[in-house]
């Protein structure tokens, strides 16, 4: 009997029947050799390789230098500023943090520990600031270089097909030397500022043109300044301090650590690193809508004027406004806000002056409603705290309580509550000034109690509740004054800011802005013109344009390119005709 093929092939050569991977018998495939590579069998699960740590670490770095992280950190950055804006901060308004803290009681010690009211100082604005800083730098070093290196090569070689090209151009020209429609092209691309290489080869003669480099200049600019920026702030601010001081008329303000109500440091400020100066408040000026007006009891024109003793001894006159600061010894001086102060003196039972001073009361609405505190430790038998309202223009309400109508001092009200313990200055916290805690402490008049609330005008005296004394509300006025407008003294807070990188920030975003200029309005292109010449003694031209992103002149930049060349080739025709022509 005969064998079949396949059995031969089975049998003669010794090879090994497999089942292929289209599930037929190996003995159906004769041509396929039993060491294939389909005869070893078949592991369908997929192998990745393992990166290891530093594998995982140069992931992690390319993630993080990725453009796209860069964009994500700064919207982070951007979202992570927005509490700093809605939320009162430590080192620009400590009076709106104790007074946050005052309405906001169980909320506060939570926003806190979330560092709400520290918002640029913060670890987790910190955090992202310098992955921001850590992600630019990585993204502008390799693309500087790859800039660096773009910037010393030559324009591409000139497309075979121009034709291909969406934007392309042909003209046939009769009478023309190639070479020299190239030379004249290579000339008019140069003046119109682009960089040119020559490509020549056999009968067709080219020239290739780029510009468009300083749009990638300006991004890496943008991004440098950017840099320039984050360093400029960081390193700045630690040189940087920012102060409140409250003055009331006719007190002078020093510009030493001790004197300042609160101040914000930089670390590498030290204690003896501020300018030695002294300002005094001699008036504020502040002017009211009268009664009857539109807007009456809006307030403008807030000046503060000012007495400056300079460190050499010579004395100036300045004047600070909303959005108008004055320099001094490198500092500057912002008006925050004003307000009223009394003076209040305190005697006890037997006539000595335990306390007088002007008291700064803060505004609680648009009509200076304002509350302020006293505090008594020495000279009574116990201590004493009085809780104060002060009225410029005081109205009585239906209920029986007060308010003021206007904030010009036309009718000014002083309602004193008198407290009598311990005021816990003496456990060695830090107390706020403006505030009273009443806890521990017992309540000699006002509601809840028999006695009323103490009421006094400019001038006048009245007696503290249980015979401890007597509390005057002083007028200051000069005397034979027929009106209140001179009565109370008016405080100002100030802000003293001084930050020696400012011109730097300045200019990181000057230059920024410059930047993103060239990235935003400077094309990117390439052009070509190539003249290919005919046995017939024409030259066929085409030229043709490549945009790198968008760029809607890329067309109009084409045709100007065409008629411009051939006005220059008519010309140099008129000038210096063709031999044989």
């Amino acid at each position: 009997m005969s064998s079949s093929p396949s059995e031969g092939s089975g049998k003669g050569s010794g090879t090994k029947q497999r089942m292929p991977q289209d599930g037929s018998s190996a003995a159906s495939d004769p041509l396929r050799p039993a060491d294939h590579i389909d005869s070893a069998p078949v592991d369908d699960s997929i192998t990745q390789p393992k990166l290891g740590l530093i594998g995982w670490l140069r992931w992690g770095w390319r993630q993080l230098t990725s453009m796209r992280v860069a964009l994500i950190l700064l919207l982070f950055l951007a979202i992570a500023a927005i509490p700093g804006s809605v939320f009162p901060q430590r080192s620009a308004d400590p009076n709106g943090v104790v007074k946050y803290k005052a309405d906001n009681p169980d909320l506060f010690p939570v926003l806190d520990k979330l560092r709400l009211f520290d918002v640029y100082s913060s670890p987790w604005f910190s955090a992202i600031y310098l992955l921001l800083f850590i992600s630019l730098i990585g993204c502008i070093i390799p693309r500087i270089k790859h800039h660096a290196k773009a910037l010393r090569a030559l324009p591409p070689r000139t497309p075979a097909r121009l034709a291909r090209l969406e934007d392309h151009r042909s003209v046939t020209r009769e009478a023309t030397d190639a070479a020299s429609a190239i030379d004249v092209a290579e000339k008019q691309l140069k003046a119109l500022g682009y960089r040119v290489a020559r490509y020549d080869r056999g009968r067709v003669w080219s020239v290739s043109a780029e510009r468009g480099y300083w749009r990638e200049t300006g991004n890496l600019v943008f991004h440098i300044a950017l840099v320039g920026i984050l360093i400029t702030v960081g390193v700045g601010g630690g040189y940087a301090y920012t102060g409140q001081k409250v003055i009331v008329e006719g007190q002078t303000f020093v510009n030493v650590l001790i004197d300042y109500n609160s101040i914000n440091q930089g670390r590498f400020v030290s204690d003896g690193a501020f300018e030695p100066y002294a300002m005094t408040l001699n008036r504020f000026d502040v002017t009211y809508q009268g009664f009857g007006k539109p807007g009456a009891g809006q307030a403008g024109n807030f000046k503060a004027h000012l007495s400056v003793r300079e460190p050499d001894g010579t004395t100036t006159k300045g004047a600070v406004e909303v959005n108008h600061p004055l320099s001094i010894g490198g500092d500057k001086i912002y008006l925050l806000g004003n307000g009223y102060a009394p003076t209040i003196t305190v005697r006890n039972k037997a006539g000595e002056k335990v306390f007088s001073q002007p008291v700064e009361f803060l505004p609680q609405d648009a009509n200076m409603t304002s509350l302020g505190v006293v505090k008594i430790s020495d000279g009574m038998p116990e201590q004493l705290g009085l809780i104060g309202f002060f009225y410029p223009t005081a109205v009585k309400l239906d209920s029986g309580a007060f308010t003021s109508a206007h904030g010009g001092l036309n009718i000014p009200l002083l309602t004193l509550d008198v407290y009598e313990g311990d005021l816990g200055i003496d456990s060695g916290k830090p107390v706020s000034v403006y505030q009273l805690d009443t806890n521990g402490m017992t309540k000699l008049n006002g509601r809840g109690t028999d006695v009323k609330s103490i009421q006094l005008q400019p001038g006048e005296t009245a007696d503290l509740p249980d015979g401890l004394g007597t509390v005057t509300f002083d007028n200051e006025a000069p005397q034979g004054a027929k009106d209140f407008s001179q009565s109370v003294k008016r405080y100002v807070s100030l802000q003293i800011n001084h930050d020696d990188s400012a011109i730097w920030v300045l200019g990181f975003a000057l230059l920024a802005l410059a930047g993103l200029g060239l990235a935003l309005f400077v094309p990117r292109r390439r052009m070509w013109v190539k003249a290919t010449a005919s046995d017939d003694g024409a030259v066929h031209l085409e030229y043709a344009g490549l945009a790198r992103g968008e760029d809607p002149t890329l067309a109009a930049a084409v045709d100007d390119l065409v008629r411009g060349h051939e006005r220059l080739l008519d010309a140099a025709a008129s000038r210096h005709p063709v031999k044989g022509a």
